[in-house]
């Protein structure tokens, strides 16, 4: 093991309550990492109470944060992504430990993206219309109040920055729950915060489990916006919570996203750059190109390329330079996801490579094979149901009303990809019901839209869109 990838010493299990370390007062969550098994640290499982205590907080800080310029809080957001800058080796590393993303993807990923976007929110500030006039009438858009976030833990500093910092910039004060499961960077983001200059009681976490603090949250009159990320299921629990004191609720759900490969496209280029897409951090990812859509024709050349370009994906220890898949967040998503391979298997998909078996010579850690279905039918489960994990079907189609039609035909509308020529692949693009679109592998751009149609959530996030998320918009007519 590389001696400069292990784990940091994590502080004793404790909240974030109006810029302090709180800690609990009762049971503590053991944080595991997935590619031993070991317990690496703790935090506390937190109630109700605790909620409350942190809604207080936020409370008492939200009329003094939201009086500030704007200027000033993108400057305090300015120093934090400084400060997040300077501890990335210490965050990729906390990351590869507690959910296993290995650690030239934390390097390149985990850590850096989260920088990016805070600053890159942060300079939205200046440009931003705060007031405009409509013929006779001021427009003042204003911080919504106390915003409750709900984050996951497949990109557990990614997907927090993604709400609390255009939360912060637009002037609300945040209570967070992050995942339990992989909940160590957001007391990185805390005292980076506190550093920068940020008030205490604008930025407060709560540790816990969603039944208990994610619902609490959801309920908490007090509470003015939820903002979520994850599962459908659990974004549905979290809708209904909020609904009975009408709060605003952002909702960034699941995904079954499809790649079309067009007649003409560079078939290595789409296959392997597909593969990548489906693949990327154990395929533990919403937007995750888990349905590889081909024409007739050419099903077999692209199963082809695909198996080939699967060798590249070496799966081990994600502390190893190498590793390209590390382990599944937990032995429940290993279940899963072996589950969804069974499953693929008894209903008649050709498995390619991969399968159920576990991996022999990981030990303990939650490994799954990287798998690829051949010749899927589009309307069985592993075709259609969420599997969050290294799981590819690929889909024959006859012509691009076919592929749309695939396309289109799930609960979801996060995101997709489409290779060919780039006039044919835009038009079809343009058919596809979700999010974002990527053409021919362009780059991720932090400052677009993020979000989904259907069940895959409604709002959106990052950029502007992200932004105008956490305010309201008042007429003042004069």
């Amino acid at each position: 093991m590389d001696t400069e990838t292990s784990t940091p010493a994590f502080p004793a299990p404790a909240h974030w309550i109006g810029g302090l370390a709180v800690p609990g007062a009762g049971p503590v969550i053991d944080v595991v990492n997935p590619a031993t098994g070991a317990v690496i640290a703790s935090v506390p499982a937190g109630t109700a109470a605790d909620v409350d205590r942190a809604v207080e907080a936020a409370t008492a800080a939200f009329p003094g944060w939201a009086a500030t310029a704007p200027a000033e809080r993108a400057r305090i957001l300015e120093r934090v992504a400084e400060g997040l800058r300077g501890r990335g080796e210490e965050i990729a590393a906390t990351i590869t430990a507690e959910m296993g993303a290995p650690i030239q993807l934390s390097r390149t990923a985990q850590a850096p993206l989260p920088v990016m976007v805070t600053a890159g929110t942060a300079g939205l500030a200046a440009g931003f219309p705060w007031t405009e006039e409509i013929g006779h009438s001021l427009i003042v858009r204003e911080p919504v109040g106390v915003v409750g976030a709900i984050t996951p833990w497949n990109f557990p500093l990614q997907q927090l920055v993604t709400k609390v910092v255009p939360a912060l910039l637009a002037g609300n004060t945040v209570v967070l729950k992050p995942s339990e499961v992989a909940p160590l960077t957001a007391r990185t983001f805390a005292e980076a915060a506190a550093g920068a200059g940020l008030p205490a009681g604008a930025f407060n976490v709560v540790h816990g489990t969603g039944p208990v603090v994610g619902e609490a949250i959801a309920a908490h009159p007090g509470v003015d916006m939820v903002s979520f990320t994850g599962s459908t299921r659990a974004g549905k629990r979290v809708a209904a919570v909020a609904s009975q004191t009408v709060k605003r609720v952002a909702l960034e759900l699941g995904g079954k996203s499809a790649n079309i490969i067009l007649r003409g496209a560079d078939l290595k280029d789409a296959v392997t750059r597909g593969l990548a897409g489906a693949w990327a951090n154990s395929g533990q990812v919403c937007g995750a190109l888990s349905r590889m859509l081909v024409p007739a024709e050419l099903h077999d050349e692209v199963v082809a390329l695909a198996l080939d370009a699967a060798r590249e994906y070496t799966v081990g220890d994600p502390t190893d330079e190498s590793t390209r898949l590390g382990p599944l967040v937990s032995a429940a998503q290993r279940e899963r996801v072996a589950g969804y391979i069974e499953r693929g298997i008894a209903d008649g998909a050709t498995l390619v490579t991969g399968g159920p078996e576990r991996i022999e010579g990981l030990g303990e850690g939650f490994y799954v094979r990287p798998t690829i279905f051949a010749d899927v039918d589009p309307e069985s489960v592993i075709a259609r149901e969420e599997i969050f994990g290294p799981v590819l079907a690929i889909i024959p189609y006859t012509d691009d009303d076919h592929a749309v039609q695939i396309a289109n035909s799930t609960l979801y509308g996060l995101n997709g990809a489409v290779f060919g020529e780039s006039g044919h692949a835009l038009a079809v693009a343009r058919r596809i019901r979700a999010g974002q679109i990527d053409v021919n592998g362009a780059q991720f751009n932090p400052l677009a839209p993020f979000g989904g149609y259907k069940q895959s959530g409604n709002g959106r996030e990052m950029g502007r869109f992200g932004l105008e998320e956490f305010l309201e918009v008042k007429a003042i007519q004069r």
